[in-house]
């Protein structure tokens, strides 16, 4: 009885997409195998779905590439969206009204309108959204959010936020990569997006910023890969962001706030606090970023807290920690950077 019980708990899961960025979720599955049934794979390359190394599973996956096989199946309650950016919203539309849970990849959408869109139907029918904007998630920024949300380090003076990558010419070249048509953007979309929203999930959105994007002499491509911007915060407080992939050989993403008690640094997963009266705090443990040539050096330990997150969310009828309402406000973040530039102050919309 007991075995039966445990079983009916596993939620039963389908992954769409095994692309490059499919690697760490596909551990993060292996991790979690005691909470979770992973019982299909999608892909619309039948080529790269066969070569495809998937987890390491008592019952491996079936594989298809229909995604109709996997709305069709009522046992599976959950999917991972892991296509490209231009692709999200017409299968989440097709999985929300099938009744399936999502997590999809960042960014939720190509435009601003489209990521509302897309949590618009999940809300509308009633499925669980979370987003992979893994580093919320981690211990230094929750203890971090603990003190400014307690009042430990008094007001927001100032804010930064340093994304200096590195990414080679050959990046770029894969068919699509840094385009507005398939990926949305440039460096704001595909990089700085995880630093921008763990950002503004400490300090708030601004209420206005100044930003200038570029496409910098490092790069042939669509999309900007060099961005800066000044932020102005409600309460006076100023912030900046530095973001680029044209800075060799890439150093580890920094974000820096300082308070009217203290101040904040939180750089490659680690935290260091220290307060005007000499006390200090240290969180968290040093973490790979992928800031350099190999985009995809680092553990899968993030994602494995979203992708918990999100198995207990649907299993007790909460809201995931890293939902699709909050993903919105990076995604405005990013608008009205992209609107600014060449434009000037442009006003940020606070509407979640």
């Amino acid at each position: 009885m007991a075995k039966t019980a445990a079983l009916a708990s596993r939620l039963r899961i389908a992954v769409i997409g095994v692309g490059m960025g499919s690697a760490p979720h596909f551990q993060a599955i292996e991790s979690l195998a005691d909470q979770l049934d992973l019982v299909w794979v999608c892909a619309r390359d039948s080529g790269r779905l066969a070569q495809a190394v998937l987890p390491a599973l008592v019952a491996p996956p079936k594989r298809t590439t229909r995604l109709e096989d996997i709305l069709d199946d009522a046992s599976v309650s959950a999917l991972l969206v892991l296509t490209p950016p231009n692709s999200h919203l017409e299968i989440v539309e097709k999985a929300a009204r099938a009744g399936k849970h999502v997590l999809v990849e960042k960014p939720l959408e190509i435009t601003l309108d489209k990521a509302q869109r897309l949590v618009e139907v999940c809300e509308v029918n009633r499925v669980k959204l979370a987003v992979m904007l893994q580093h919320r998630m981690g211990d230094a920024p929750t203890a971090l959010r603990g003190l400014i949300t307690d009042g430990d380090l008094g007001d927001l003076t100032s804010a930064a936020a340093s994304i200096r990558w590195w990414r080679p010419q050959s990046y770029y070249d894969a068919p699509g990569r840094g385009t507005l048509a398939r990926d949305g953007g440039g460096v704001l979309m595909t990089q700085a997006i995880h630093a921008l929203d763990l950002l503004i999930s400490l300090t708030g959105l601004p209420e206005a910023l100044h930003a200038s994007a570029r496409t910098s002499a490092s790069h042939r491509m669509a999309c900007e890969d060099t961005v800066s911007a000044m932020l102005h915060y409600a309460n006076g407080a100023l912030g900046n962001i530095d973001a680029t992939t044209a800075a060799y050989p890439g150093t580890p993403e920094r974000i820096s706030l300082s308070f009217t008690k203290g101040a904040a640094l939180l750089e490659s997963g680690e935290l260091l606090v220290q307060w005007l009266d000499g006390r200090t705090l240290k969180a968290g443990s040093r973490q790979a970023s992928g800031s350099g040539a190999s985009s995809m050096a680092f553990g899968h330990e993030a994602h494995q807290r979203v992708l918990a997150d999100f198995i207990e969310a649907v299993r007790g009828g909460r809201e995931p920690e890293v939902n699709g309402r909050s993903a919105l406000m990076v995604h405005r973040l990013i608008a009205a950077m992209m609107e600014s530039s060449g434009q000037g102050v442009t006003r940020v919309s606070m509407v979640a």
